[in-house]
């Protein structure tokens, strides 16, 4: 029962516009619990979403994790004040791309002023320019610089998602709440892999947060679990032995701390995209921006659905 109920502790909260009692969002300190009672979590509304779509849903109006609601919603109500006439989005960021995508991009969790501000996966920040960009350039996104939810951004066979879907405070989220939110990336993996056939895994807290989700999702993650590394390249074969292996790749992040210092270049964020776009069945960057995305051989007419 107790698994079930993930985020039960809760505040003097408005459940229902996402709210402090008092008309603004509550600092960290004032979110210490007031009174306890059960509310359904991920781990019992996860599971219950039938497309990715409900999926997202359900997703944003989670309040499983009381440091992140705080945050989050203190962010968006203190601002930083370059974006004081933004309105912030200041919910769970769900997945974005297209349902049928054949690339998953797993990050670590939304930017307190990137996708807490605008709603979407790594817009907003520098690590999200520098990502957008590389995959406008492979032929993977149908334009380099975004701005907002609205800016007309497309994905192509490519979906982004991250282990935490809400901003937290100094951009570390605690194992705990990496845990509660995986039953999110869980669903989110089972209703993909139909046709996923590669997954491209930001840094080592992604990597350490994505097996288990594999795992659980339905995939056989080896024992020893394999090491990040940038660079690494594993297969892991479906756990019931029905359909294509998934392949997943090591990448550090586009954090702006790793692209400043050199630790990740843009030549080195476009190699492992590249390589894991073709393993997926996008075909290459010539073919892409020249229009001939190739479709993988699994998922032509006649062939394997997984």
């Amino acid at each position: 029962m107790g698994a079930a109920l993930c985020g039960a502790v809760v505040t003097s909260y408005n459940w229902r516009d996402g709210r402090a009692g008092h008309g603004r969002p509550p600092t960290i300190r004032e979110s210490r619990p007031r009174m306890s009672f059960a509310v359904p979590g991920p781990a019992r509304q996860a599971p219950e979403a039938a497309t990715l779509t409900d999926l997202d849903g359900r997703l944003v109006e989670c309040r499983a994790c009381p440091r992140l609601v705080a945050w989050r919603e203190e962010t968006a109500a203190v601002k930083r004040a370059a974006f004081r006439d933004w309105t912030y989005w200041g919910r769970p960021v769900p997945g974005f791309g297209p349902p049928d995508a054949s690339l998953l991009v797993v990050g670590l969790a939304p930017a307190a002023h990137g996708g807490n501000r605008t709603g979407r996966m790594f817009t907003g920040d520098r690590a999200g320019d520098v990502l957008f960009a590389t995959l406008s350039e492979l032929g993977l996104a149908s334009r380099g610089t975004v701005t907002d939810r609205d800016d007309g951004l497309e994905l192509y066979g490519v979906r982004l998602t991250s282990p935490v879907h809400c901003a937290p405070p100094a951009n570390r989220p605690t194992p705990g709440e990496r845990d509660t939110c995986r039953p999110w990336l869980v669903r989110e993996l089972e209703l993909l892999r139909p046709t996923v056939r590669s997954v491209v895994v930001l840094g080592a807290f992604g990597w350490q947060a994505a097996l288990p989700a594999l795992g659980a999702a339905g995939w056989a993650v080896p024992r020893p679990r394999p090491v990040f590394g940038h660079g690494t390249r594993t297969a892991l074969a479906p756990a019931d032995g029905r359909g294509a292996p998934l392949h997943l790749f090591g990448c550090y992040h586009v954090s702006q701390r790793n692209v400043f210092t050199g630790r990740l270049t843009v030549d080195m964020l476009r190699e492992v995209l590249a390589e894991a776009a073709e393993t997926a069945g996008l075909g290459t960057a010539e073919e892409r921006r020249g229009g001939g995305r190739a479709v993988p051989p699994d998922r032509a007419p006649g062939g394997l659905t997984g």
